[in-house]
């Protein structure tokens, strides 16, 4: 059974990878974003107001369902931005290790947690992955490497950092496919003045039909794909496998996109996933 839900894992990395890929490659980043998200908005709403509906939320509850709302449309934001600003290659692999690199650190700083030499060496591989991200382009030596798309990406790790915890407030009251329901909105929402100005939406539409639907069909399905895996394996053994979509990342945005400073970025990836399985194993006490 480990053997199916390693597998799994695989292609729920490979999947979320693809669909990012898509992204990077439109000519209209926030619209297409706003496309591929909204068949599975528009499918789970009746889930979303049966139990809305049938529920006894207090005003607290509500707040908080709101705040994963509003996570979901900065996220959304960021991630267009970021993407017209750096190379699939490069932010990548900072936005998904990111939320592994903060969810420990937040522990030990702010929860008063310990954690092993073998959880900071982790942490230490992550940061040096991080900053080897941080480059000059070929033939521009003497400039100073960009920081922008750095930063962005991190701004998106902070924005997955936050809702994930949001949101595992968020399943006392609503069931997975509920809140999976509550974010496509919130993502939505974040991209829909963009999908307003006068012929963005049909343009994308026309020119990127075919990779729309697959999309629309990888964006939820990366994640289903995780769920079924966690239904027969240990959590904690398979969450960190799924971060070889770092890698999966990197090798699209260098052999698919033809990005620049394949080496540099292929090396710093691994480095990045390697911190990752480090702080996942450490375990934190």
């Amino acid at each position: 059974m480990f053997a199916v839900s390693f597998a799994l894992v695989l292609c729920s990395g490979l999947a979320h990878a693809v669909w990012n890929m898509f992204a990077k490659q439109s000519t209209d980043k926030p619209v297409f974003l706003w496309a591929i998200y909204m068949p599975a908005a528009i499918l789970l709403l009746p889930v979303l107001i049966n139990e809305l509906y049938a529920a006894d939320l207090t005003l607290t509850e509500w707040l908080t369902i709101g705040s994963s709302l509003v996570m979901q449309g900065v996220y959304s934001m960021l991630l267009a931005q970021t993407y017209k600003a750096g190379d699939l290659s490069q932010v990548y692999p900072i936005m998904r290790g990111t939320p592994t690199l903060l969810a420990p650190a937040a522990g030990v700083l702010l929860l008063g947690e310990s954690m092993p030499a073998w959880g900071w060496l982790g942490i230490a591989c992550m940061l040096i992955g991080f900053v080897v991200m941080v480059g000059r382009k070929p033939g521009q030596m003497r400039d100073k490497p960009s920081i922008r798309p750095v930063l962005l990406a991190l701004g998106v790790g902070l924005c997955i950092t936050s809702y994930t915890l949001i949101d595992k407030v968020n399943l006392q009251y609503l069931s997975p496919l509920a809140l999976l329901e509550v974010t496509n909105i919130g993502f939505v929402l974040g991209l829909t003045p963009a999908v307003f100005r006068p012929g963005r939406l049909m343009g994308v539409i026309r020119k990127h039909m075919n990779i729309i639907w697959i999309g629309a069909i990888l964006s939820p399905g990366s994640y289903l794909l995780f769920l079924f895996a966690a239904r027969s394996a240990n959590v904690s053994a398979i969450a960190p496998m799924r971060e070889v979509g770092i890698v999966f990342g990197t090798l699209l945005g260098l052999l698919v996109l033809k990005e620049a400073q394949g080496v540099r970025r292929m090396t710093a990836s691994a480095v990045v996933v390697t911190g990752i399985i480090i702080i996942a194993f450490s375990g934190i006490k």
